[in-house]
This record gives structure tokens, sequence and C-alpha cells, in this order.
């Protein structure tokens, strides 16, 4: 009887193990609580859920910083997904910018202060290019907490920090690109671009708004260069190449 009352005593353990083994395995997953948001005028690495530093953005911060020290750059390209796609739909027509042996510091995702760590942790150490393509903000345009004015400064903090580091480096400032369908899409970057207009001191820092060759005439953004109203195609970045150009020409002598 003993036995009996044992073996039937340890099915039944094993069956509430069991069970609560089950339950545990079907509960669905507690998602980390939202990570703050992050000012855009102060740097600071992209984060993950979990608030450690995103492996992908790491990653290419460390290729940068490699190439950085190698110092052979003339000419960065500086951003986010608008400049990291030179190397994707624009690959081609990068090709251009080979003669000033110019280097692709874009990184899709990333926000203004993204940027800015990145400058101060080792993406201009060693290299002293002639210029830089600087063009970010347009991510922080969906954070409420980012005003224009705070991510105004924060792009006025990148270019002081890449002066700290190569004082006659000049910044071809680009005006954020139009997103969205219509101008209503873009009230925010167009406030952050007005801004921006007067970092331009014709030495230094250039300006330069190019956005209107992305438009129709009653101000539309079409898929034919943008398909998702974001980013350029291949022929997005050629309207892109032909505009900056001849200033970029100019700024590298």
């Amino acid at each position: 009887m003993k036995r009996v009352l044992s073996l039937l005593f340890s099915i039944a353990f094993l069956a509430s193990v069991t069970g609560f083994a089950a339950d545990e395995a079907n509960k669905p997953a507690v998602k980390p609580p939202p990570l703050p948001a992050q000012p855009a005028d102060v740097a600071a690495p992209k984060l993950s859920p979990d608030g450690s530093v995103q492996a992908g953005f790491a990653k290419s911060h460390e290729q940068f910083v490699d190439i950085a020290k190698k110092g052979n750059a003339q000419v960065v390209f500086l951003g986010d997904s608008i400049t990291a796609g030179w190397n994707g739909s624009g690959k081609e027509v990068f090709k251009e910018y080979a003669k000033y042996n110019a280097a692709n510091f874009g990184i899709g995702g990333d926000r203004v202060q993204h940027v800015l760590w990145r400058v101060e942790n080792g993406e201009f150490d060693g290299i002293k290019p002639k210029v830089v393509v600087l063009m970010i903000g347009t991510n922080n345009s969906a954070v409420r907490e980012n005003s224009p004015e705070e991510i105004a400064n924060g792009i006025r903090k990148i270019i002081d920090a890449i002066h700290a580091r190569s004082a006659d480096t000049k910044i071809l400032l680009l005006a954020i690109f139009p997103r969205g369908a219509t101008p209503g899409d873009r009230v925010k970057n167009e406030a952050v671009n007005a801004i921006l207009a007067k970092y331009d001191d014709g030495k230094m820092v250039h300006y330069l708004n190019i956005n209107a060759k992305f438009l129709t005439a009653d101000g539309t953004l079409e898929k034919s260069i943008m398909p998702d109203l974001l980013h350029p195609n291949a022929a997005g970045y050629q309207i892109e190449a032909d505009a900056i150009r001849e200033k970029l020409a100019s700024l590298v002598k």
C-alpha cells in the first residue's frame, strides 16, 4: 500500500511540475520598458531595447574608427541611412567620389545624438578631411521630445566636434531631405533647416538646400525618386550628386 501511495504521489508531483513548466513556457515574453527619449543635443550611442549598445551600430562605428586611423579620406559623408545608402542604391553614383578617396560614415537609423557620439568617440581621430558632407536629423523628427531647436543645436555640436579635431575641415551642411508625400509631412524638418541655414559662415560651414530638386512644382515627393518617400533610389542619388558637385569641388580645393 505504501508503495502504491508513494507511486501515486510521485506521479502527481511530476504532473504538477510538468504543468508548471508548460505554463511558464506559454507565458508571453516580458518586454523591457521603452527606453526614455534621448536629447538630440547630448552625445549618446544607439541603444537596444535592453539598454545595451546596439551591436550593428557598434560594429559600424569600429569600422569607421579604423578608416579614420588610416587618415586617407579627403571627403567624408556623415549621417544616417540616407548617407549609408551611397553604399546601396547610390553605389554606382558614389564612384564619382573615388577621386577624393571618399569615406562613407553613414549608419541606418542614426539620430543627431548618435552621430555626435561617434564623432566624439574616435571617428575623426587621425583623419583630417578637406570636406565633410553632413546631413542628419530626419530620424529625430518623429521624437516628440526633440524640438527643432534641440535638433539643430545637436547638429551645431557635431560641427564643433569635427572642428575640435580637424580645424581646417570645411563642412558642406545639407538641408534635411524632404520626406513624406506632401509638404505637411515635413514641417518639423523644415523648421530645423531654417535654423541650419544660419550656420553658414561662408568659410568653414557651407549650408546647401537642394530639396527642391527632389520635388514637383507643388511640393510633391514622388516615389520614382524616393520609393518609400524617405530614401533615394539610384535616380535620387544622381540628383544629389549633380546638385552638390560644383560646391563640393570648390571646397575640396
